[in-house]
């Protein structure tokens, strides 16, 4: 489900993510907008009626800070995020298998050096949340949340009207995101939110046998049901390929030949680079886009809103320096 809602809307592709970072496709902005602004809706009502609980991330400083924009710098470059990387790798995207690559070997690389550079993460300020601020006070809890949920709903629609697209499929996407994100969460199916990047480090020191350090224990849970669920994600991108008969084996795509020019070696290289930089990032801030920004915006997590304030000031400045002037014509 989660892949195919990201296919159905092109949430996935290198063109829509890296056009987000040229400012020039702001599909993927607006549909984080509104799951997070009705996602919210949905999974604090589930949390007021007892069938869910809340799964935030702590407010780690440096990492949330430092993770942020590396993160933000490695998904403009790659032009995907930990969890659209299966989704187009199943409907053929080379560059997304790259991708992969780097980011399982960003896994391993932050497992073995997190013992020598953890103390820059910090400080811990702990949970901090909306509920949190108004832990006495539910109806004003309530009344504030409504009013960030709207906001952010406003806020995607402005960003529509700016943009001046007939399309409106990012809109049902986002819905279909906070609505599959609010079913996971209940205690009678997952009791977790969605999530990605902790996959990549988990299958690699999986697979070579780092499991031996203070790190694995905290990942191999999540990390398991992750794995299974990208998994998942990555058989949909291919067979929603194949029903619509667009599969395709490709490397460079638009957006990267007209400002990167055709070398394969040179898309291949940073893409490779690009896979690295978002688990590094991901790991540092403790999510990604879906497990960090989307799941703990829909339940009003502090830590979250200022990751995604960092990711997207990384995604930005990022595509600004890395991709330049346009040097092809369309």
């Amino acid at each position: 489900m989660f892949g195919g809602i990201l296919q159905y809307a092109k949430l996935n592709k290198f063109n829509t993510i890296s056009g987000l970072a040229l400012r020039k496709d702001f599909a993927v902005a607006k549909a984080i907008l509104i799951a997070i602004g009705v996602g919210a809706i949905l999974i604090n009502l589930e949390i007021d009626l007892g069938f869910a609980s809340y799964h935030t991330k702590p407010f780690i400083l440096g990492g949330i800070a430092l993770g942020g924009l590396i993160f933000g710098s490695g998904m403009a470059i790659l032009g995907y995020c930990p969890g659209t990387l299966p989704v187009s790798a199943g409907q053929g995207s080379i560059d997304a298998w790259i991708g992969i690559a780097g980011g399982l070997f960003g896994g391993f690389i932050y497992t073995v050096s997190l013992p020598f550079f953890k103390d820059i993460l910090g400080p811990d300020l702990g949970n901090i949340t909306l509920k949190s601020a108004f832990a006495e006070n539910t109806n004003l809890f309530n009344l504030f949340g409504f009013v960030i949920a709207a906001s952010l709903i406003a806020v995607a629609f402005w960003l529509h009207k700016i943009e001046k697209s007939k399309n409106n499929k990012w809109m049902f996407a986002g819905i279909a995101l906070a609505v599959l994100n609010a079913i996971i969460v209940l205690q009678s199916v997952s009791d977790r939110p969605i999530g990605a990047s902790t996959t990549y480090p988990y299958a690699i020191d999986t697979v070579f046998g780092i499991t031996n350090n203070d790190y694995f224990p905290k990942i191999q849970s999540p990390g398991h049901w992750e794995l299974i669920f990208l998994a998942g994600a990555l058989v949909s991108g291919f067979l929603f390929s194949l029903v619509r008969k667009d599969f395709k084996l490709i490397l460079i795509y638009e957006n990267w030949k007209n400002h990167k020019g055709n070398s394969n070696l040179n898309r291949i290289i940073w893409a490779f680079i690009g896979g690295f930089l978002i688990i590094i990032g991901a790991r540092m801030a403790g999510g990604c886009t879906s497990g960090h920004i989307l799941s703990g915006g829909m339940q009003f997590a502090l830590s979250s809103f200022v990751f995604a304030i960092f990711v997207f000031a990384g995604l930005l400045i990022t595509g600004s320096l890395f991709y330049g002037k346009q040097t092809t014509k369309r």
